[in-house]
């Protein structure tokens, strides 16, 4: 069974930014100013090391980061050693600075409990101003923290202008088997900078929460944001997204890969949303 939907809600860990250090008896020891054996061990860091890194400073990264459906930046990752996060592998690596969204709560860290390897905890982001500090962290702990002022500017000149083409509309992000993303989430952060009301924050829905057909159909939002893996029915999660009660909802399509974390994928998803309800609004009647 597919679980990819909901992994948006699941994937990410609150933490503490900024470096830490594993839990040892022995004094912490220090990333080198431009480590070059990092490990990522966290999907949503997966994309920053491969935004920021450079390639020969890549040792190891998350089993999925080659999933195009999962990382915006899976193109980058073909090539570079996949990791199941087990303590064997790092332990094998030797790695000089280990990035996690948090690196200290690792259980493969804990199962090394004698090895003291320089950490970058990342906060979860789920705001454009939390991107572009996950982005100036990872970017100096790299050793490259130029980089990480380009790719702000550079995300700062995509969204510069960008128009709020929802006016208002209610709109719901509907997963499969009816979950749907509440406030307080990336997504929604998304939702309201291109103009749209969060159809679960207008029903006072937690962050995850699931809705019904019939309670949708009730609820008579202007679109229904996807996942673009759904839109084609591959199993009976995304079965109940093709139901005849809400195929005539306006549906927004975007890839998961550029919701799932906060990251550089951001302003390309917010510039798709924002492009499909201006293409919807258009081609009306």
């Amino acid at each position: 069974m597919r679980r990819r939907g909901l992994l948006a809600a699941t994937v990410l860990l609150a933490g503490s930014a900024g470096l830490l250090w594993a839990t040892s008896p022995a004094p912490p020891v220090k990333a080198p100013a431009v480590p070059q054996r990092i490990v990522s061990i966290n999907l949503c860091a997966d994309q920053l090391v491969l935004a920021l890194a450079d390639r020969k400073q890549i040792a190891g990264l998350t089993k999925n980061a080659t999933d195009a459906e999962m990382s915006g930046e899976a193109a980058k990752a073909h090539g570079i050693p996949l990791l199941s996060n087990s303590a064997e592998q790092i332990l094998a690596i030797e790695p000089d600075l280990i990035v996690g969204m948090p690196a200290s709560r690792s259980a493969a860290l804990r199962a090394l409990p004698q090895q003291h390897y320089p950490l970058l905890d990342l906060a979860t982001a789920n705001t454009l101003g939390e991107i572009y500090t996950s982005i100036r962290e990872t970017a100096a702990a790299l050793g490259h923290p130029e980089r990480g002022t380009a790719l702000i500017a550079r995300m700062e000149r995509e969204l510069a202008g960008l128009p709020k083409p929802g006016k208002g509309r209610v709109a719901a992000y509907y997963q499969r088997r009816g979950y749907m993303t509440g406030t307080g989430t990336l997504i929604d952060e998304m939702m309201t900078r291109v103009g749209l009301v969060n159809l679960a924050g207008k029903l006072g829905k937690p962050p995850l929460s699931q809705l019904s057909l019939e309670e949708m159909v009730a609820a008579e939002p202007d679109f229904l944001i996807v996942e673009s893996a759904t839109d084609v029915v591959t199993d009976q999660g995304s079965e109940m997204l093709h139901h005849p009660a809400i195929k005539d909802i306006p549906r927004i399509s975007i890839a998961q890969a550029w919701t799932v974390c906060g990251s550089p994928a951001y302003t390309r998803a917010a510039r798709s949303m924002a492009a499909q309800i201006a293409r919807h609004d258009g081609g009306r009647s």
